[in-house]
């Protein structure tokens, strides 16, 4: 405040001297004077507002943050993968001959069993070439017949009757081929299953390996998938594996491994494992992506802590611990944070995995987090704590 008001005294004595040699009149001096005196307290009486001011110590709010206790947790550990799904049986049907298409016999999209009829091509003119080849082959068993009943009398010889018969044989074999034909041009189910979209029109010319329509046998259903070759002594056939990033009845698809390659990719050091589930509602379907989960059988303690509660960072993530502080001039307690660095696992549903940074009943901040410095003072309010589930399903808003 000293400056001040030594700049207006200045001020001052420069009026007194200019009055006093007559550079100034009276009326000007005293209007100048009473300008520098206003002018001067104003600027005093706001710099001890300010002094004021800046000697009162800032105390900002206490952040309000919501808090959960580390525990312990049983994980059973598990093996991802990415795979693929792959039915048990699945061809796409195609004619085996050429033929004008006569006879759609299925719906697309029907469920069909084993030898159910699907398509059938003409096959007028093949019907009417094997009853000339049944004639054919009814007048050559008699004509045998007859060979016979004369041989066993010497009426012919044995060459004639080997004619006759050789015969036979040959008008038998020519009805065959043509049924076999009809047969091929009878195109049926080879295995129970689905359909897909029909791909032929009534009326149609097929050319032989034209295709037809998808048949896909759902239930069981294979998912395929890879894992490293370090991992082949931690599985077996039998072992439990579970698919996720598919929908399905129950929200949980339970499988066990059948198959294991046992040769190891060359490239990427990789085995090929095949697992097999049931799909009883059809929801699941061949080149479906799914996210697989093999379960090894040992368990294993761990400590555990809410996803929400991780401050990541590159160069380090970390949680805030609440601990109890003593005020050393009023002798109150408060909450306030500290900054713990830790290193992560794996990472299950909502919760993580904490390998080292943190003990059993340590209490972090769960909410709240990213809003904290280390050592501020916080409140703790439960009450709108997020839930954190090991197997959450949220809802579509």
């Amino acid at each position: 405040m000293i400056t001040p008001i030594i700049v207006v005294a200045a001020l001052l004595v420069l009026l007194v001297v200019l009055l006093v040699f007559g550079i100034i009149r009276r009326p000007a001096f005293f209007t100048l004077a009473g300008l520098i005196v206003v002018v001067g307290a104003l600027v005093i009486i706001k710099l001890s507002q300010f002094a004021a001011m800046g000697a009162m110590a800032y105390a900002p709010p206490p952040d309000t943050v919501t808090t959960v206790t580390v525990t312990d947790a049983t994980w059973q550990p598990i093996l991802t993968s990415v795979g693929s799904l792959a039915a048990v049986q699945g061809v796409t049907v195609t004619a085996q001959l050429d033929g004008n298409l006569a006879k759609i016999a299925f719906g697309a999209g029907s469920a069909v069993k084993a030898g159910d009829l699907l398509v059938q091509q003409d096959v007028t003119s093949e019907e009417a070439q094997l009853r000339a080849a049944v004639a054919a082959a009814d007048l050559a068993q008699l004509n045998l017949k007859r060979s016979r009943e004369l041989l066993g009398e010497a009426t012919i010889s044995q060459a004639q009757y080997d004619t006759d018969a050789a015969a036979y044989q040959q008008n038998l074999a020519a009805a065959d081929n043509i049924r076999a034909t009809i047969a091929k041009k009878t195109i049926r189910a080879p295995f129970a299953g689905r359909l897909g979209v029909r791909l032929v029109n009534l009326g149609q010319t097929l050319k032989a390996g034209d295709p037809i329509v998808s048949l896909q046998a759902l239930d069981p259903i294979y998912a395929d998938f890879w894992l490293p070759q370090q991992d082949l002594a931690l599985i077996a056939e039998g072992t439990p594996v579970r698919l996720g990033g598919v929908s399905a009845p129950g929200g949980t698809i339970e499988g066990k491994i059948t198959a294991i390659n046992p040769d190891v990719d060359s490239a990427t050091r990789n085995v090929r494992v095949e697992a097999t589930f049931a799909n009883p509602q059809a929801s699941l379907h061949p080149g479906m992506y799914a996210d697989v989960s093999v379960q090894l059988p040992e368990q294993r303690k761990i400590l555990v802590v809410p996803a929400t509660s991780i401050l990541y960072a590159p160069y380090g993530n970390s949680v805030f611990v609440v601990t109890e502080t003593k005020d050393a001039a009023t002798g109150k307690t408060a909450k306030t944070v500290r900054q713990q660095f830790v290193r992560l696992g794996e990472t299950r549903g909502d919760f993580v995995e904490v390998q080292d940074g943190l003990k059993a009943g340590d209490e972090i901040v769960s909410a709240g987090a990213f809003k904290l410095r280390n050592g501020e003072q916080v409140v703790v309010n439960n009450a709108l704590s997020p839930p954190s589930q090991l197997a959450p399903k949220p809802q579509n808003s």
